[in-house]
């Protein structure tokens, strides 16, 4: 390159070097390497899903699953199917750079497939609030949201923190949270769930075991006697009663505390089981459940 001018060497140097190459890891602490910062994602978590609105990246989303239904808008992208079962081949014909999947609903399969067709897959793991707002970071450093991360975490919050408020003054009544109805699934310590629970001014139940999803008995349930009883919804779109709450079961054990005191409730599942930003909103579903008193 001899005889070039220092401006004309730069270029020449510039156009000859590779693209500065996009590495991080993920929530599991596996390497992700990328060519540069991904600008076409696929989202087979709806949590994420919501995050990526909530942050405005959006245009950056090129495909979603069948349960990626909030917000709305969310729905008129293309969707790969279930988050079980993925199509493949729509997929890879959506060209992305990156997908986004979970070790918790998406199989382990799928991001071995994913990886033999030299898709880049990041895996997110919440199970604690504080896994969540580290995720919302994650997902902002990933789509070159950085700034609206702190606006959006910082709001989330303010709202966990007035709840916690809200309800100190207050006893902490004996919770039973039903996730699925039959065989009876509950959440554990290692869920978030058991943790919400206890920012909402309750105590679960089901909280000593170790499981994040164990399964209990109908008969262990009552022994425990629960005095607020809260039954998940899972209502969908399409009409199913799978998962869909039975009250009437409960309101013949008249035994327990929470059905003698009328506190037998259902909540929306989707606004409980996502760590995104409407857990917050779920937070306070299940503080005005627990202690209407303080939010009179």
């Amino acid at each position: 390159m001899r005889g070039l001018t220092a401006p004309a060497l730069l270029a020449a140097l510039l156009v000859a070097s590779p693209v500065a190459a996009f590495t991080t890891r993920d929530m599991l602490g596996r390497e992700v390497a990328l060519a540069a910062p991904p600008r076409r994602i696929v989202s087979l978590v709806p949590s994420v899903t919501e995050v990526i609105y909530a942050l405005g990246a959006e245009a950056r989303l090129v495909g979603v699953t069948d349960y990626c239904d909030f917000p709305p808008a969310a729905r008129r992208k293309p969707s790969v199917g279930g988050m079980i079962n993925p199509s493949l081949e729509t997929l890879v014909a959506l060209r992305p750079d990156l997908v986004v999947a979970t070790d918790e609903g998406n199989r382990e399969d799928t991001s071995i497939q994913l990886r033999r067709l030299g898709i880049p897959t990041y895996l997110v793991h919440a199970r604690r609030v504080a896994e969540m707002l580290d995720m919302i970071a994650r997902i902002g450093e990933l789509t070159g949201r950085r700034a609206a991360v702190a606006p959006l975490v910082g709001s989330i919050e303010r709202r966990i923190a007035a709840v916690r408020r809200a309800v100190a003054p207050f006893p902490r009544p004996r919770v039973l949270y039903v996730l699925w109805p039959e065989p009876l699934i509950v959440p554990g310590r290692a869920s978030m769930l058991t943790e919400l629970i206890a920012l909402a001014g309750g105590e679960s139940i089901t909280a000593p075991d170790g499981h994040a999803y164990p399964r209990l008995s109908l008969e262990a349930a009552v022994a425990r006697a629960p005095e607020v009883i809260i039954l998940a919804d899972h209502a969908t779109s399409g009409g199913s009663t799978a998962g869909r709450p039975s009250p009437e079961q409960w309101r013949r054990l008249t035994s327990v505390p929470a059905i003698r005191a009328g506190r037998l409730h259902s909540v929306d599942l989707s606004v409980l089981h996502r760590y995104g930003p409407r857990a917050a909103d779920g937070l306070e579903t299940l503080a005005r459940i627990i202690h209407p008193e303080a939010f009179r």
